[in-house]
């Protein structure tokens, strides 16, 4: 079998299909900044797409068997893209490898003395950017990868000189098992992606064969306060750091205090101070992504001067509570939250900013998702004054459930379903009042809402 690692040097040949995605683009520029020559194709003229070009990697419209020519020597495809479509059929008619986009982001983390993966149900965007900052802030040049936009960045992703590679480990698919951590973090772990995974054992397996990728002499930062993650990071033989609220845990916060959408507190590794922390980004969930990012460090050997002003640089990931302006006198933010754990967490931040109202908009994220977890949604979706919900976001699946979001609205008073977006925003405009807080909310393409009331 031919590894990824064949083709790692200046002026190899690959192509991309899919090229337009997060993870995707991401892994042309870093590709391409390593001296490989690299082409590509999508289905959708996207920002990416434009950048990519604008730097030089010729992406072409469409899916076609042409696109893989005589002299490219490999394909790398994202999840969305199955064995018939035309460019995968033609790779492998021509004896092409054709890699999944795991396992180059995997070979690519192998080159890296330092490889920082951060995993988890929830929040691993967010912890994988104030990563990236306290590294920005100890110099270390890392290269990075992360699931959405970070404003420092202005992308996704970054190409950097030092020795230090910073990834968001998704469990999706087993994808994390092709990368090759040297600090594994685990954040949460809760029931999801059971589309894929038995129960919640069969995720925790998972992750306990993640943070087995480590090396004897690497480490695992684990959350003490999260039993599930505890229990993945058990008879590992390897070194555990653990994060946590309270001082059970190696690296904790003292003296939490909130003021608005800000954060101040201590953080005490092993009894004694090892820094202050302000974070400008809300919440105590936020809070705990900042004490594992501050445990990663801690691995790395980053001075705490680093993680003060590192943090106190980060001020959110593209749609992680991200503000996207003003309609009517309130205001309107976006958050990519799409499991039960991940609403929970951003409610209970907003019930603390003083709002007179909140407005929830959600899109459920794929229908095996809201099947599963239906009664723990419903349970969320009580919690905010008005809520308006969207069609389920397919994404990758066909309704053979036959379940809709209107199954949502059936369990909650006063909700209200609309089957398309310019229905429920003609509804929202005319219910925004001053002193609300507008919350477009879910995974899939809800965030067009916010933007269009906000022009």
């Amino acid at each position: 079998m031919i590894n990824f690692d064949n083709f790692l040097s200046p002026g190899r040949r690959g192509h991309l299909v899919g090229i337009g995605g997060v993870s995707m683009s991401s892994l042309a520029e870093v590709l391409y900044g390593m001296g490989l020559i690299i082409t590509g194709s999508d289905m959708n003229e996207t920002a990416n797409v434009r950048n990519l070009r604008e730097h030089g990697i010729p992406v072409i419209s469409g899916h076609h068997a042409e696109n893989i020519t005589d002299d490219v020597e490999f394909v790398v495809r994202t999840a969305a893209v199955h064995d018939d479509n035309p460019e995968i059929v033609a790779a492998r008619e021509k004896g092409i490898p054709v890699f999944e986009r795991t396992q180059a982001w995997g070979a690519i983390s192998k080159d890296y003395a330092n490889a920082l993966c951060i995993s988890g149900t929830h929040g691993k965007t967010t912890t994988t950017s104030m990563c990236t900052h306290i590294l920005m802030a100890a110099d270390k040049d890392p290269t990075v990868m992360i699931g959405g936009t970070l404003p420092l960045l202005n992308a996704g992703h970054r190409v950097g000189r030092g020795n230090t590679i910073v990834m968001e480990a998704c469990e999706y698919y087993n994808s994390f098992l092709s990368f090759h951590p040297t600090v594994a973090v685990v954040l949460n772990i809760e029931a999801d992606h059971l589309d894929f995974f038995k129960d919640l054992e069969d995720v925790k397996h998972s992750f306990h064969e993640f943070v087995c990728r480590t090396p004897e002499d690497g480490y695992i930062v684990a959350n003490a306060d999260d039993k599930n993650a505890m229990d993945a990071v058990s008879g590992t033989g390897r070194k555990i750091m653990t994060f946590g609220l309270n001082s059970n845990a190696d690296v904790y916060a003292e003296d939490v205090t909130y003021l608005g959408a800000n954060s101040h507190f201590n953080v005490m590794y092993k009894g004694k101070k090892f820094t202050d922390v302000t974070l400008h980004v809300p919440g105590v969930h936020n809070v705990k992504n900042a004490l594992a990012a501050t445990a990663a460090a801690i691995c790395l050997g980053v001075r705490p001067n680093a993680v003060k002003y590192g943090l106190a640089g980060f001020n959110g990931a593209g749609r992680r509570f991200e503000f996207k302006g003003k309609y009517n006198g309130a205001d309107v933010y976006d958050d990519y939250a799409h499991h039960p754990g991940e609403l929970k967490a951003l409610l209970d931040t907003v019930e603390k900013l003083n709002y007179k109202r909140s407005i929830l908009v959600f899109q459920p994220h794929t229908y095996s998702r809201t099947a599963a977890l239906f009664d723990d949604f419903v349970e969320q979706l009580k919690r905010p004054n008005v809520l308006l919900l969207a069609e389920i976001f397919a994404a990758r699946e066909q309704n053979t459930i036959g379940i809709s979001s209107a199954a949502l609205a059936a369990k909650v008073d006063g909700s209200l379903f609309f089957p398309t977006f310019p229905e429920l925003e003609t509804a929202l405009r005319r219910i925004a009042q001053p002193g609300d807080i507008i919350l477009t909310v879910g995974a899939g393409d809800v965030y067009k809402i916010g933007e269009n009331i906000t022009k």
